[in-house]
C-alpha cells in the first residue's frame, strides 16, 4: 500500500491539474473599438487557429489597479456568416448590454457544432478538445492577461442554444470555477429524443453522431457523463438561470413569422433540466416565457434581463460550500480542493458525498484514493466503515485516504482530531 500510494497521488495530480496559460500562443490581435478586442490564438488542443473576443469595461485603462469579474459568454451552433467568437457582438448586442457595467466579457469560438467537449473521434481521443481549451487553457490565459478577479467568486458563464448546453455542462463539471450559470434556449439535456439533436450538431464541423462522445448505442455512459441533466446535482452551489420560448411567433418576431420547431425542441430540453433541478431541490430562476423563436432578438433580451442577477451575485459572492458533494463518471476528478482517483477502467458514475473536515462518503463500486484539501493535523484518527486506517498529512496538511466500498456500494470515512500515527 505505501509503495502504491505515491503513484496514485501522482496520477490524481496529473489528471486534475489545469495546464498553464502558456499552452496558448497569440498569433494576432486587433483593437476593434474602445472596448472590444479580438485575439487569434493557437493551442495544441485544437487543430488550427481560433479566435476569442474580449469586451473590456468602460474606463479599464484609466483604472490600472482595479480588478473585474468575468462573464464567459458562449455562442450557439451553425452560424455561417460569423466566427463563433463574433456572434454575441455581431448579433447579440453584448457590447450595448454591458456598457457601463464593471465586467469583462469573454466570447470564445467553440466550433460550429463542437458541443463544448473534447471530441472522442470515434474512440481516438483526438482533437478538437474544446473543453480542455476553454476551461484549462483559456481561463488561465485570460486571468494572466487581464485584470480579472481570478477566482470562482469572480467568474460566471452563460450561453445560447448549444452554448446553453456548454454553460451548464462546464458549470456542472467545474462548480468550483463559476458561481453562476445561465442558459438561453439551451439544448441542456442530451437524453432527450435519445440524443438526436446533439448527434446532428457535429456534422456542422465535419463530424458525425459519434464524433464527440462515440455512438450513442455503445457509448451512452460517455454521453451522460457530459450531460447537464445527469450532472445536475453538482449545480447546487451556483446561482442558476434557465430561459426558453415555446417556438410560437412572439413579440420580437417579424410579422408573418411561422412557428419554430428548433425552439420547441430545445424548450423540451430546458423543461427537462428544470424538472430535474426541482426534483433535487436546487433553486434556480425558471422563465418559460411563452411565444418566442430560436432567434437573436430573444437571446439579446435574455442577456439584458439576466445581467442584473449575474452582477448581483458577483457583488456578493457566496462562500464555497462547507460540505462538498459531486457526481462524475470520470475515474479521477478534483472539486473544491478534494481529489478522487478510482482504481478501475472505463467510465462509471460515482459520488463524493458531504465531504468536510469531519469526513465523507464515497458511493460507487471499487477502491478509490481521496486526497483532502490542506489544513488537516499531521496524524488524525481516520476510520473507513468503522475500521481504523493510517493516514499521515503532507506538509500542507493534505491527507491521502484509501477506501473500498462495501456491498452497499458505499464507504464511510470519518476524520477526527488526535494522534492516529502508528
Amino acid at each position: 500500500m505505501r509503495a502504491v500510494l505515491p503513484i496514485v497521488l501522482a496520477v490524481i495530480v496529473a489528471a486534475t491539474a489545469a495546464p498553464a496559460a502558456g499552452a496558448i500562443e497569440v498569433v494576432g490581435s486587433e483593437k476593434l473599438d474602445a472596448r472590444l478586442r479580438e485575439y487569434r490564438l493557437r493551442t495544441p488542443a485544437l487543430p488550427g487557429p481560433t479566435t476569442v473576443r474580449v469586451l473590456l469595461p468602460d474606463g479599464y485603462a484609466e483604472r490600472p489597479h482595479r480588478r473585474y469579474p468575468v462573464l464567459y459568454l458562449l455562442h450557439g451552433c451553425c452560424d455561417s456568416d460569423v466566427d463563433g467568437s463574433q456572434a454575441w457582438t455581431t448579433h447579440g448586442e453584448a457590447e450595448q448590454a454591458t456598457a457601463g457595467k464593471p465586467l469583462i466579457v469573454v466570447m470564445p469560438a467553440g466550433g460550429r457544432g463542437g458541443l463544448y467537449s473534447d471530441w472522442a473521434n470515434a474512440g481516438s481521443q483526438g482533437r478538437p478538445q474544446w473543453e480542455t481549451y476553454h476551461v484549462r487553457q483559456l481561463i488561465p490565459w485570460i486571468d494572466a492577461r487581464f485584470r480579472t478577479r481570478a477566482a470562482r467568486a469572480g467568474r460566471v458563464i452563460a450561453g445560447l442554444s448549444m452554448g446553453g448546453f456548454g454553460a451548464m455542462k462546464y458549470a456542472a463539471t467545474y462548480p468550483d470555477r463559476f458561481i453562476a450559470a445561465a442558459s438561453f434556449s439551451g439544448a441542456v439535456d442530451s437524453n432527450f429524443a435519445d440524443g438526436a439533436v446533439h448527434g446532428v450538431l457535429p456534422s456542422f464541423d465535419g463530424g458525425d453522431a459519434g464524433s464527440v462522445w462515440g455512438p450513442r448505442a455503445t457509448s451512452e455512459i460517455r454521453w451522460r457523463s457530459e450531460n447537464p441533466w445527469d450532472l445536475a446535482a453538482n449545480l447546487r452551489p451556483l446561482t442558476l438561470t434557465i430561459l426558453t420560448g415555446n417556438g410560437e411567433p412572439g413579440p420580437l418576431d417579424a410579422p408573418g413569422a411561422t412557428p419554430d420547431p428548433i425552439e420547441a425542441g430545445v424548450r423540451a430540453n430546458s423543461v427537462s433540466l428544470h424538472h430535474r433541478l426541482t426534483a433535487l431541490g436546487i433553486a434556480h430562476r425558471w422563465d418559460d416565457y411563452g411565444p418566442g423563436t430560436h432567434t437573436w432578438p430573444y437571446w439579446a433580451r435574455d442577456l439584458r434581463q439576466t445581467l442584473p442577477a449575474l452582477l448581483a451575485v458577483l457583488r456578493h459572492p457566496p462562500r464555497p460550500p462547507a460540505r462538498v458533494s459531486y457526481r462524475s463518471a470520470l475515474p479521477s476528478y478534483s472539486v473544491f480542493g478534494w481529489r478522487v482517483a478510482w482504481h478501475r477502467g472505463g467510465l462509471a458514475f460515482t459520488r463524493l458525498v458531504r465531504a468536510s473536515r469531519r469526513g465523507f462518503t464515497l458511493e460507487g463500486r471499487g477502491t478509490a484514493v481521496v486526497r483532502t484539501p490542506a489544513g488537516f493535523s499531521r496524524c488524525p484518527r481516520v476510520t473507513v466503515d468503522g475500521a481504523a486506517v493510517s493516514a499521515r498529512a503532507d506538509r500542507r496538511g493534505r491527507l491521502a485516504i484509501r477506501a473500498r466500498t462495501g456491498s452497499d456500494g458505499k464507504a464511510r470515512v470519518r476524520i477526527r482530531s488526535g494522534s492516529g500515527c502508528r
